[in-house]
């Protein structure tokens, strides 16, 4: 079983990430837009990644998708 206290650090990157990139998105609408922009610019499923990878990504995508 997986360390649940991974979940920790994990949230906290992800609040933060879009307090200062998507402060005015409501959650279900960052995460929509996160997933089709995986789904489509990068052709990767969402439901795979472990959370460093997930990580990496939405720092990606905050960086402008690059």
């Amino acid at each position: 079983m997986r360390d649940p206290e991974r979940l920790n650090d994990f949230y906290e990157e992800l609040k933060q990430i879009h307090k200062q990139n998507f402060p005015d998105w409501r959650f279900g609408q960052f995460m929509n837009n996160f997933f089709r922009w995986l789904s489509y610019s990068k052709h990767h499923d969402g439901f795979y990644p472990e959370e460093d990878e997930m990580l990496e990504l939405l720092r990606e995508y905050a960086a402008g998708g690059k």
